[in-house]
Parts: C-alpha cells; sequence; structure tokens
C-alpha cells in the first residue's frame, strides 16, 4: 500500500480586515475640534488636574493616573518617552519632565498622524502654544475655528446697550475672515433649552443693557443672559459658516443635564433651510440621541470626541455607537485636546483603535465588504471634514 501523506498544517491566513487596519493606522486624519499644547511646564499636580475635567483639586493619596485616561496614557503615550507600555506613573512623570513644552508638543502631535487641527482659539489662548508657532514646527495645517462667546466678550466693554448687536456682527466678520468654522459654548453657559427663536432687537437691547451696566460696575465680561447668547448664535447662523455646539460631557461648569442635545430639536427646526450646518461636539453620554438627530435633520453633524480620551480602553463601544444610526457621511473625529500633548496623541490612537475593532469585526463576520469599511473609515476620519469646512486635500 502506498504511504498516506502526512497531513499537513494549513497555512495561516490573515484576517479578512487586515487591509483595513493597515488604512487606519496610516490615514491622515483632520481633527476638526481641537485646541493647541501647553506653552509652559506644569507641576504633576497640574497635570493631573488637566487629565480630568474637573477644575477641583484632587484629595489627597488620590491620583488622576488610576483612571481610564490615566491607563491610557500609560499605555500608549509611554513608549513615545522611551518607556515600556504602562509603565508607573512616577516614571512616566520622571520621564516627561526631562522634556521642553515644545519638545513634547512636537512629539505627541507629530505621532498622532493628523494633517489639519482646527483650532479653537477661545480659550486660555494665553496659556497654550500660538498657531503661528505649531505651524512652524509641524508638518501639518492649522486652521481657526472662532467662539461666539470669545468675540462678543471682547466686544462688550467698548459698545452700549443700542450697539452691542452691530458691533458683535462686525467684529464677528473679521475674527472669521480666515476661519473655517465657529463654535458656541451656550451648553456651558445657559443649556440647550433655550428659547429657539431669534431674539428682537428690543429684547437684545434690554440685556445688553442690563449685563453692559454690570460690567461698568466690576464684574466679569463673562455672557450667560440668554437673549444674549441667542443673538450670538443666531448671528452666527448668518454667516453660514458650520456651527459646532459643545454638547453632552464637560467641566462642572455645565449642567448635564440640560446638555442633552435632543433639547435643541426646536431651534434646530427653527435654523432648517438656512444653509448653515451644525456639528453636535463629543456628546458623550448623549452619542446616540446626537446620531438620531445626525440621521433626522440634513444640516446636523457630530463626533464622540472628548468622550474618546476619558474612556480610554472603554472608548471602543462609545466609537462603535456614533456609527449606529446617522449616515457615515454625518460623522466626524476630534480629539478635543486642550494643553498636554499627551491629549492629542491619545485621540487619535484610541479613536484608530475604536474604528479598527468596530468596522474590522463587522468585515470578518461577513457584514460588511474591506472595501466599505476603508471608505466609511476614511470619510469619518478625514473627508467629511474637508468636504463641511471647505478644506484642501493636500
Amino acid at each position: 500500500m502506498p504511504a498516506k501523506p502526512m497531513p499537513t498544517e494549513p497555512m495561516p491566513t490573515e484576517p479578512a480586515s487586515t487591509g483595513l487596519r493597515r488604512h487606519i493606522a496610516a490615514l491622515p486624519l483632520v481633527d476638526h475640534h481641537v485646541h493647541a499644547s501647553l506653552a509652559s511646564p506644569v507641576t504633576r499636580g497640574q497635570f493631573e488636574t488637566l487629565i480630568t475635567e474637573s477644575d477641583r483639586p484632587l484629595p489627597a493619596g488620590v491620583t488622576q493616573f488610576d483612571s481610564q485616561i490615566g491607563f491610557a496614557i500609560r499605555r500608549h503615550c509611554a513608549p513615545l518617552l522611551g518607556l515600556p507600555p504602562h509603565a508607573s506613573a512616577d516614571a512616566y512623570w520622571a520621564a516627561r519632565s526631562e522634556r521642553t513644552p515644545e519638545e513634547l508638543s512636537d512629539l505627541f502631535l507629530a505621532a498622532a498622524g493628523v494633517s489639519d487641527w482646527l483650532l479653537d482659539t477661545g480659550f486660555k489662548s494665553d496659556e497654550l502654544l500660538s498657531p503661528d508657532t505649531l505651524a512652524e514646527r509641524l508638518p501639518a495645517r492649522f486652521s481657526e475655528i472662532v467662539r461666539l462667546e470669545t468675540v462678543l466678550e471682547g466686544v462688550a466693554p467698548s459698545s452700549s446697550a443700542a450697539r452691542l448687536a452691530d458691533d458683535f456682527r462686525t467684529a464677528l466678520a473679521g475674527a472669521t475672515a480666515s476661519a473655517v468654522g465657529l463654535k458656541s459654548i451656550i451648553a456651558y453657559r445657559y443649556g440647550f433649552d433655550f428659547a429657539p427663536a431669534r431674539p428682537s432687537a428690543e429684547e437684545v437691547e434690554r440685556a445688553a443693557g442690563a449685563w453692559l451696566r454690570d460690567i461698568a460696575a466690576g464684574a466679569p465680561a463673562r455672557v450667560t443672559d440668554p437673549v444674549l447668547l441667542r443673538m450670538a448664535l443666531w448671528t452666527g447662523v448668518d454667516t453660514g459658516l458650520p456651527l459646532q455646539l459643545h454638547a453632552g460631557y464637560g467641566d462642572p461648569d455645565l449642567d448635564l443635564r440640560r446638555c442633552d442635545p435632543l433639547l435643541l430639536m426646536p431651534w434646530l427646526k427653527e435654523i432648517e433651510g438656512s444653509g448653515t450646518d451644525v456639528v453636535l461636539l463629543h456628546c458623550y453620554p448623549f452619542q446616540r440621541n446626537a446620531g438620531f438627530l445626525a440621521q433626522v435633520f440634513p444640516h446636523v453633524y457630530f463626533d464622540v470626541g472628548l468622550g474618546v480620551n476619558y474612556t480610554g480602553a472603554a472608548s471602543t463601544a462609545v466609537v462603535a455607537e456614533s456609527l449606529e444610526l446617522a449616515p457615515f457621511t454625518k460623522v466626524l473625529y476630534s480629539s478635543d485636546a486642550w494643553g498636554p500633548p499627551e491629549l492629542h496623541h491619545l485621540g487619535a490612537v484610541l479613536w484608530r483603535r475604536g474604528m479598527s475593532r468596530a468596522l474590522g469585526g463587522w468585515v470578518e463576520e461577513g457584514e460588511w465588504s474591506e472595501a466599505d469599511a476603508v471608505r466609511v473609515a476614511t470619510m469619518i476620519g478625514r473627508t467629511n471634514a474637508q468636504r463641511l469646512y471647505g478644506l484642501p486635500d493636500a
């Protein structure tokens, strides 16, 4: 009898999603909502405050490194400092402290693989590297997002109740001459349960008079009156620029109960047909509500930016939930990093990981083709923002 052939081991095969994962890893991202990185060194205590949304000091014996974002920094940022993944917090801080703020910014921002950063310059910009400095140091493009409330607060001290609306409109036109979009923090200053209609000139003048009297008496020029916030929002709509709105999770200055984007439905209906697109930022834990709004309103887009960094290893579920309802042409990528440049890098790392796992799983299950998954990842990571903000493809 002829000898039986020896059984052979099956040749190993790559997962069906291998090409997708490689594509996502190499995809040049557009971070459509982000801030600059720190310009000055910080203490460890300051750093730990900056990797949480709390503005309160930590209790004795508590470290922010013992959190999802702290673990994610030790896992994904430590190797860039020459440390092994999961290096201790003490080792991480010692290695980080050997570098200047500029060196840290160069290291982490370059590693993020971002081709375009759309910078919100309206929050504590004096503590951050300037857009010009970043542009000189990094091979990426930097565009500006103008914050409505910051422009209004800059105008107020030299204006009058009767002129405030016109002065604001003029100042906003100047501020947005080269900007690609606008941002509002009405969620922080009041909430989304505001009256949806455009306020009348008489309402604005009355509210402006009260605000300006407070400023003259020594109060800070911080706009919180809902009439003035609505005026700023509607003036932003009139520009036709994409209008970003912080939604959901943030620091204790907001009332999270009033930051559910579903509360915006009456206003979204009011501005439908205006030609202005609205971009809901972050949205956690309301990302499914934001996905619903992006599905039913042609002029609504959203991302899950801030929630991705702060949920760390659990962020895969947040990214996957952003893909449930909305058309994939309506979802964007952002990190919302402010300050520590680790956050600029970490946002990209965690988003790429979440997209690879979510889309890769569907490809391997045969639910999606790899070509479709590559196309969707590219839309969300890059081309949706290019289309929305009118960015060139270079």
